[in-house]
């Protein structure tokens, strides 16, 4: 194999969801996706630090855009508004072209307690940023917490709806309808 090879990250991302489904993502291991991206274990360790990174490396570029998105809302926007701003600035994530990965990364994490947990963390951690970053825009407490649970609630429920089988609505489109049921919910 030749020392540098062209679209290496998204080959070992491909080969190790691959693995995760046809043999389970306890049973993978950093070999056997180098072996089916056809590169080294060596060059698997440059893009990635384990094989739950494969899943999880596109959580920083996610938590910095939304915090962007939130920040950059109008003064005047309420901090739910300023929410919705964040989450469907998430849809430049979720696009057509990933949802097939996606699917596969949601059902690999559902059946691993491991990385059930890990997801949790990482949508506490951003819960507790959108609350921060609200709170510098000037919302109080509890409100601010509140507005970013609420947000991540919605982002949840949009996300396992846009992975669900046979879904062709796009993430934004199902945010919409998130927080339209939530809105419903909420007069009655």
């Amino acid at each position: 194999m030749g020392r540098w090879e062209p679209d290496a990250e998204s080959r070992f991302r491909a080969a190790a969801i691959e693995l995760f489904g046809e043999i389970g993502y306890e049973q993978t291991t950093v070999a056997a996706i180098a072996e089916r991206a056809g590169l080294t274990s060596r060059t698997f360790f440059r893009y990635f630090s384990d094989k739950r990174e494969v899943l999880f490396n596109g959580t920083k570029p996610l938590q910095e855009a939304m915090l962007e998105a939130l920040s950059q809302a109008p003064a005047e926007a309420s901090p739910l508004e300023a929410i919705t701003a964040a989450l469907l600035k998430a849809g430049d994530f979720f696009d057509d072209d990933r949802r097939p990965f996606a699917r596969q990364r949601s059902k690999v994490i559902a059946a691993n307690a491991e990385l059930r947990e890990r997801e949790l963390m990482k949508l506490a951690t951003l819960s507790a940023m959108l609350a921060q970053a609200l709170r510098e825009r000037g919302a109080s407490e509890p409100g601010a917490s509140l507005a970013a649970e609420v947000g991540i609630a919605v982002f949840r429920t949009a996300f396992e709806q846009w992975v669900g089988d046979g879904e062709r609505c796009d993430y934004g489109g199902k945010v919409h309808e998130s927080l339209e049921q939530l809105r419903m919910l909420w007069a009655n």
